[in-house]
């Protein structure tokens, strides 16, 4: 956890990557995306915590579509900016078998944490498996999976705002920033 200092410092040296603007123009496409695919499913749609968070609450009131809404809760990073090894905190409480599932997350860089949660999501007998990141990193890597739908492209860089945080710092931020440098 940053100290506020040291997180106003980290906010001070940081660059602007997307504007609280091009994400609420992202956002609206992917709604309008997601719309016109999943309409006539039902679908469960499962948000990734807490990444997702901010993201799942602005596009929710955009799909024009019943849906059921549930959330999971993993995570490969912690606090540190580097990921690690998956750790499971919650699984859906929704029955799965036999739904149409679209899962929220924050960013897709490697793909190690969605590979995670499409495996466990099929292997609870979902029908279908839809993933919506509203960032995907350019690393220049190959991923082990590809989002359905995609909001945004971010420079391979620790980013944080628009939900993501570094060191439990500025989720809260309306724009996505980079670090110049690894806290």
């Amino acid at each position: 956890m940053l100290a506020p200092a040291q997180a106003w410092n980290v906010l001070e040296s940081a660059d602007e990557v997307c504007s609280a603007a091009a994400i609420a123009q992202a956002v609206q496409r992917m709604a309008a995306d997601i719309t016109r695919v999943l309409a006539d499913h039902n679908p469960l749609v499962l948000s990734v915590l807490s990444g997702a968070v901010v993201f799942t609450g602005q596009l929710l009131p955009l799909l024009k579509f019943p849906l059921d809404f549930d959330y999971l809760h993993l995570t490969r990073y912690g606090s540190a900016t580097q990921g690690g090894r998956i750790e499971w905190k919650v699984f859906p409480h929704d029955a799965i078998a036999g739904r149409v599932v679209l899962v929220l997350d924050d960013i897709l860089d490697e793909g190690h944490t969605m590979v995670e949660i499409r495996t466990r999501i099929l292997s609870a007998g979902a029908a279908r498996f839809y993933c919506a990141a509203f960032a995907e990193k350019i690393t220049g890597m190959p991923r082990q999976i590809a989002a359905d739908f995609v909001g945004v492209q971010l420079p391979n860089r620790f980013v944080f705002g628009f939900g993501m945080d570094i060191r439990g710092a500025w989720r809260n931020l309306p724009a996505i920033y980079a670090v110049k440098e690894q806290c």
